[in-house]
Protein backbone atom coordinates (compact mmCIF):
# COMPACT_ATOMS: atom_id res chain seq x y z
CA UNK A 1 0.00 0.00 0.00
CA UNK A 2 2.85 2.35 0.93
CA UNK A 3 4.62 1.59 -2.35
CA UNK A 4 1.42 2.37 -4.25
CA UNK A 5 1.04 5.74 -2.50
CA UNK A 6 4.70 6.60 -3.08
CA UNK A 7 4.48 5.64 -6.76
CA UNK A 8 1.36 7.75 -7.25
CA UNK A 9 2.99 10.71 -5.56
CA UNK A 10 6.11 10.44 -7.73
CA UNK A 11 4.04 10.36 -10.92
CA UNK A 12 2.03 13.37 -9.72
CA UNK A 13 5.11 15.47 -8.99
CA UNK A 14 6.87 14.42 -12.20
CA UNK A 15 3.83 15.57 -14.13
CA UNK A 16 3.81 19.02 -12.55
CA UNK A 17 6.63 20.53 -14.65
CA UNK A 18 5.04 19.26 -17.85
CA UNK A 19 1.68 20.74 -16.92
CA UNK A 20 3.23 24.04 -15.88
CA UNK A 21 4.94 24.37 -19.28
CA UNK A 22 1.72 23.87 -21.22
CA UNK A 23 0.26 27.01 -22.79
CA UNK A 24 -2.78 27.68 -24.92
CA UNK A 25 -2.29 27.56 -28.67
CA UNK A 26 -1.42 30.95 -30.15
CA UNK A 27 -3.03 32.04 -33.41
CA UNK A 28 -0.51 32.57 -36.24
CA UNK A 29 2.16 30.67 -34.28
CA UNK A 30 0.54 27.30 -33.55
CA UNK A 31 -2.06 25.03 -35.10
CA UNK A 32 -5.36 26.55 -33.96
CA UNK A 33 -7.85 25.28 -36.54
CA UNK A 34 -8.27 21.51 -36.96
CA UNK A 35 -9.92 21.84 -40.36
CA UNK A 36 -9.37 23.99 -43.43
CA UNK A 37 -11.13 24.44 -46.75
CA UNK A 38 -9.44 24.55 -50.15
CA UNK A 39 -10.87 26.08 -53.32
CA UNK A 40 -8.89 25.11 -56.40
CA UNK A 41 -8.31 26.66 -59.82
CA UNK A 42 -9.54 30.16 -59.12
CA UNK A 43 -8.18 32.98 -61.30
CA UNK A 44 -6.47 36.21 -60.34
CA UNK A 45 -6.88 37.83 -63.77
CA UNK A 46 -10.00 38.70 -65.73
CA UNK A 47 -8.60 38.09 -69.24
CA UNK A 48 -8.42 34.34 -69.82
CA UNK A 49 -8.26 34.41 -73.59
CA UNK A 50 -5.97 31.40 -73.99
CA UNK A 51 -5.45 28.04 -72.36
CA UNK A 52 -1.89 28.92 -71.34
CA UNK A 53 -3.10 32.08 -69.60
CA UNK A 54 -5.79 30.13 -67.83
CA UNK A 55 -3.20 27.78 -66.36
CA UNK A 56 -0.63 30.47 -65.59
CA UNK A 57 -3.01 32.71 -63.68
CA UNK A 58 -4.78 30.20 -61.47
CA UNK A 59 -4.52 29.96 -57.70
CA UNK A 60 -5.68 27.66 -54.92
CA UNK A 61 -7.24 29.30 -51.86
CA UNK A 62 -6.69 27.86 -48.36
CA UNK A 63 -8.54 29.15 -45.30
CA UNK A 64 -9.39 27.85 -41.84
CA UNK A 65 -12.90 26.57 -41.31
CA UNK A 66 -15.13 28.27 -38.73
CA UNK A 67 -12.83 31.29 -38.57
CA UNK A 68 -14.71 34.30 -37.27
CA UNK A 69 -11.90 36.84 -37.69
CA UNK A 70 -13.11 39.81 -39.77
CA UNK A 71 -9.69 40.21 -41.43
CA UNK A 72 -6.94 37.64 -41.90
CA UNK A 73 -3.27 37.99 -42.91
CA UNK A 74 -2.57 36.62 -46.39
CA UNK A 75 0.43 34.58 -47.51
CA UNK A 76 0.93 34.36 -51.28
CA UNK A 77 2.91 31.16 -51.94
CA UNK A 78 5.01 30.94 -55.12
CA UNK A 79 6.43 27.60 -56.22
CA UNK A 80 9.94 26.68 -57.29
CA UNK A 81 11.13 25.12 -60.53
CA UNK A 82 13.64 27.55 -62.04
CA UNK A 83 10.88 29.47 -63.88
CA UNK A 84 10.60 26.46 -66.21
CA UNK A 85 8.70 23.87 -64.18
CA UNK A 86 6.33 23.55 -61.25
CA UNK A 87 2.83 24.59 -60.24
CA UNK A 88 0.66 25.65 -57.32
CA UNK A 89 -0.17 22.00 -56.70
CA UNK A 90 3.37 20.93 -55.82
CA UNK A 91 3.73 19.01 -52.58
CA UNK A 92 5.60 21.80 -50.78
CA UNK A 93 2.95 24.36 -51.74
CA UNK A 94 0.18 22.15 -50.38
CA UNK A 95 2.11 21.40 -47.19
CA UNK A 96 2.88 25.04 -46.27
CA UNK A 97 -0.47 26.44 -47.40
CA UNK A 98 -2.27 23.87 -45.26
CA UNK A 99 0.00 24.38 -42.27
CA UNK A 100 -0.34 28.17 -42.27
CA UNK A 101 -4.11 28.04 -42.81
CA UNK A 102 -4.32 25.91 -39.68
CA UNK A 103 -2.46 28.68 -37.86
CA UNK A 104 -5.09 31.22 -38.92
CA UNK A 105 -3.67 32.67 -42.11
CA UNK A 106 -5.37 32.62 -45.47
CA UNK A 107 -3.07 31.32 -48.20
CA UNK A 108 -3.05 31.62 -51.97
CA UNK A 109 -0.79 29.22 -53.86
CA UNK A 110 -0.40 30.78 -57.30
CA UNK A 111 0.68 29.72 -60.74
CA UNK A 112 2.68 32.08 -62.94
CA UNK A 113 4.01 32.08 -66.48
CA UNK A 114 6.83 29.62 -67.13
CA UNK A 115 9.52 29.79 -69.77
CA UNK A 116 11.07 27.20 -72.03
CA UNK A 117 11.42 23.68 -70.68
CA UNK A 118 15.00 23.58 -71.98
CA UNK A 119 17.08 21.96 -69.26
CA UNK A 120 20.02 24.28 -69.91
CA UNK A 121 19.92 27.00 -67.26
CA UNK A 122 21.59 30.25 -68.30
CA UNK A 123 21.80 33.41 -66.21
CA UNK A 124 20.08 35.69 -68.75
CA UNK A 125 17.23 33.21 -69.04
CA UNK A 126 16.93 33.04 -65.24
CA UNK A 127 16.66 36.83 -65.00
CA UNK A 128 14.06 37.03 -67.77
CA UNK A 129 12.05 34.21 -66.21
CA UNK A 130 12.09 35.89 -62.82
CA UNK A 131 11.11 39.26 -64.28
CA UNK A 132 8.14 37.83 -66.20
CA UNK A 133 6.98 35.74 -63.24
CA UNK A 134 7.14 38.85 -61.04
CA UNK A 135 4.63 40.60 -63.28
CA UNK A 136 2.15 37.79 -62.69
CA UNK A 137 2.76 37.88 -58.94
CA UNK A 138 2.09 41.61 -58.97
CA UNK A 139 -1.20 40.97 -60.73
CA UNK A 140 -2.04 38.49 -57.99
CA UNK A 141 -1.21 41.05 -55.28
CA UNK A 142 -3.44 43.62 -56.96
CA UNK A 143 -6.26 41.07 -57.25
CA UNK A 144 -6.16 40.19 -53.56
CA UNK A 145 -6.03 43.85 -52.53
CA UNK A 146 -9.00 44.64 -54.78
CA UNK A 147 -10.96 41.71 -53.34
CA UNK A 148 -9.84 42.12 -49.75
CA UNK A 149 -13.33 42.82 -48.41
CA UNK A 150 -14.89 39.72 -49.96
CA UNK A 151 -11.97 37.47 -48.94
CA UNK A 152 -11.53 39.12 -45.51
CA UNK A 153 -7.87 39.94 -46.09
CA UNK A 154 -5.89 42.29 -43.88
CA UNK A 155 -4.12 44.32 -46.59
CA UNK A 156 -1.58 45.56 -44.05
CA UNK A 157 -0.36 42.00 -43.63
CA UNK A 158 0.26 40.59 -47.09
CA UNK A 159 3.25 38.25 -46.99
CA UNK A 160 5.16 36.95 -50.01
CA UNK A 161 6.55 33.45 -49.65
CA UNK A 162 8.17 30.82 -51.81
CA UNK A 163 10.84 28.20 -52.25
CA UNK A 164 13.72 28.42 -54.73
CA UNK A 165 12.41 30.43 -57.72
CA UNK A 166 9.41 31.42 -55.59
CA UNK A 167 11.71 32.78 -52.90
CA UNK A 168 13.56 34.74 -55.58
CA UNK A 169 10.29 36.28 -56.74
CA UNK A 170 9.35 37.29 -53.20
CA UNK A 171 12.72 38.96 -52.58
CA UNK A 172 12.86 40.76 -55.92
CA UNK A 173 9.30 42.08 -55.61
CA UNK A 174 9.93 43.38 -52.09
CA UNK A 175 13.43 44.75 -52.67
CA UNK A 176 14.32 44.81 -56.34
CA UNK A 177 13.38 47.22 -59.09
CA UNK A 178 12.55 46.49 -62.69
CA UNK A 179 15.21 48.81 -64.07
CA UNK A 180 17.93 47.07 -62.09
CA UNK A 181 16.72 43.60 -63.03
CA UNK A 182 16.49 44.40 -66.76
CA UNK A 183 19.88 46.11 -66.66
CA UNK A 184 21.42 42.78 -65.61
CA UNK A 185 20.60 41.34 -69.04
CA UNK A 186 21.27 44.50 -71.04
CA UNK A 187 17.67 45.29 -71.93
CA UNK A 188 17.53 48.60 -73.78
CA UNK A 189 14.26 49.53 -72.05
CA UNK A 190 15.66 49.11 -68.54
CA UNK A 191 15.87 52.86 -67.89
CA UNK A 192 12.13 53.26 -68.55
CA UNK A 193 11.07 50.41 -66.28
CA UNK A 194 9.16 51.14 -63.08
CA UNK A 195 9.20 49.33 -59.75
CA UNK A 196 5.59 48.13 -59.95
CA UNK A 197 4.99 47.47 -56.24
CA UNK A 198 5.54 49.80 -53.33
CA UNK A 199 7.66 47.83 -50.82
CA UNK A 200 5.33 49.17 -48.14
CA UNK A 201 2.60 46.96 -49.57
CA UNK A 202 4.52 43.85 -48.44
CA UNK A 203 4.53 43.03 -44.73
CA UNK A 204 7.23 40.33 -44.83
CA UNK A 205 9.09 37.87 -47.05
CA UNK A 206 9.43 34.13 -46.45
CA UNK A 207 12.46 32.98 -48.44
CA UNK A 208 13.03 29.24 -48.56
CA UNK A 209 16.38 28.63 -50.34
CA UNK A 210 15.93 31.55 -52.74
CA UNK A 211 18.22 34.47 -53.56
CA UNK A 212 18.51 38.09 -54.67
CA UNK A 213 20.37 39.41 -57.69
CA UNK A 214 21.97 42.34 -55.88
CA UNK A 215 22.26 42.53 -52.06
CA UNK A 216 22.70 46.32 -52.35
CA UNK A 217 18.97 46.47 -53.18
CA UNK A 218 18.27 45.66 -49.53
CA UNK A 219 19.03 49.27 -48.62
CA UNK A 220 15.99 50.45 -50.62
CA UNK A 221 13.31 49.03 -48.29
CA UNK A 222 12.78 47.59 -44.82
CA UNK A 223 10.66 44.48 -45.28
CA UNK A 224 11.28 41.73 -42.68
CA UNK A 225 12.86 38.59 -44.15
CA UNK A 226 12.91 35.06 -42.78
CA UNK A 227 15.10 32.59 -44.65
CA UNK A 228 15.88 28.88 -44.53
CA UNK A 229 18.70 27.41 -46.63
CA UNK A 230 20.90 24.34 -46.94
CA UNK A 231 24.57 25.26 -46.70
CA UNK A 232 25.62 22.81 -49.42
CA UNK A 233 23.04 24.07 -51.93
CA UNK A 234 24.53 23.67 -55.41
CA UNK A 235 21.45 25.02 -57.22
CA UNK A 236 20.90 28.29 -55.36
CA UNK A 237 24.12 29.34 -53.62
CA UNK A 238 23.91 29.70 -49.87
CA UNK A 239 26.06 32.82 -50.14
CA UNK A 240 27.56 33.88 -53.49
CA UNK A 241 29.32 32.12 -56.37
CA UNK A 242 30.77 34.27 -59.10
CA UNK A 243 27.69 35.80 -60.74
CA UNK A 244 24.94 38.20 -59.59
CA UNK A 245 22.95 35.83 -57.39
CA UNK A 246 23.20 35.94 -53.61
CA UNK A 247 21.63 33.38 -51.33
CA UNK A 248 20.29 33.47 -47.79
CA UNK A 249 23.68 33.68 -46.07
CA UNK A 250 24.58 36.87 -47.92
CA UNK A 251 21.08 38.29 -47.46
CA UNK A 252 21.25 37.68 -43.72
CA UNK A 253 24.65 39.33 -43.43
CA UNK A 254 23.66 42.45 -45.39
CA UNK A 255 20.25 42.70 -43.72
CA UNK A 256 21.93 42.61 -40.31
CA UNK A 257 24.28 45.41 -41.35
CA UNK A 258 21.27 47.51 -42.41
CA UNK A 259 19.28 46.62 -39.27
CA UNK A 260 16.50 45.01 -41.32
CA UNK A 261 14.48 42.56 -39.20
CA UNK A 262 15.51 39.12 -40.42
CA UNK A 263 16.30 35.60 -39.31
CA UNK A 264 18.08 32.67 -40.95
CA UNK A 265 17.91 28.95 -40.25
CA UNK A 266 20.82 27.06 -41.81
CA UNK A 267 20.90 23.33 -42.48
CA UNK A 268 24.54 22.23 -42.57
CA UNK A 269 25.16 19.30 -44.88
CA UNK A 270 21.98 19.75 -46.90
CA UNK A 271 21.49 20.87 -50.48
CA UNK A 272 18.60 22.39 -52.43
CA UNK A 273 15.10 21.80 -51.06
CA UNK A 274 16.82 20.67 -47.83
CA UNK A 275 17.74 17.34 -49.41
CA UNK A 276 20.99 15.45 -48.93
CA UNK A 277 21.25 15.14 -52.70
CA UNK A 278 18.87 17.31 -54.70
CA UNK A 279 16.20 15.38 -56.58
CA UNK A 280 13.21 17.42 -57.80
CA UNK A 281 11.01 14.32 -58.18
CA UNK A 282 11.55 12.38 -54.95
CA UNK A 283 11.06 13.87 -51.48
CA UNK A 284 11.97 11.65 -48.56
CA UNK A 285 10.24 11.60 -45.21
CA UNK A 286 13.24 13.42 -43.76
CA UNK A 287 13.02 16.15 -46.39
CA UNK A 288 9.35 16.74 -45.65
CA UNK A 289 10.12 16.81 -41.92
CA UNK A 290 12.63 19.60 -42.60
CA UNK A 291 10.00 21.46 -44.67
CA UNK A 292 7.69 21.32 -41.65
CA UNK A 293 10.51 22.66 -39.45
CA UNK A 294 11.12 25.46 -41.96
CA UNK A 295 7.45 26.38 -41.81
CA UNK A 296 7.47 26.54 -38.01
CA UNK A 297 10.64 28.66 -38.03
CA UNK A 298 8.96 31.09 -40.42
CA UNK A 299 5.74 31.11 -38.40
CA UNK A 300 7.63 31.98 -35.20
CA UNK A 301 9.42 34.86 -36.94
CA UNK A 302 6.24 36.24 -38.53
CA UNK A 303 4.41 36.08 -35.22
CA UNK A 304 7.14 38.06 -33.46
CA UNK A 305 7.41 40.65 -36.24
CA UNK A 306 3.77 41.15 -37.15
CA UNK A 307 1.60 40.13 -34.20
CA UNK A 308 3.53 40.14 -30.89
CA UNK A 309 2.67 43.50 -29.39
CA UNK A 310 5.07 42.94 -26.51
CA UNK A 311 8.07 42.75 -28.83
CA UNK A 312 10.36 45.75 -28.57
CA UNK A 313 12.21 47.12 -31.58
Amino acid sequence: MLNYILSGGIVFFLALPVHSQMRPAIRYKDDVFPAISVQKDLSYVADLSSRSKRRSHLFDWYEPKQDGAPLRPLIIWMHGGGFKFGSKGMEAMRLWSTAFARRGYVCAAINYQLGSKDLRFQFDELVRGCYEAMQDARQAIAYFKNNAGRLRIDTNRIILAGNSAGGMMALQIAYGNDAGILHLIGRADSAQASHGIDPGDIAAVVNFWGGIFQPAWLQDARVPIVSVHGKKDAIMPYDHKGFPLYGSGAIHRVADSLHIPNSLKTYDGYSHELQRQFNPLIHSRGTKKRWVEAGQFAADFLYEELFDGSRKE
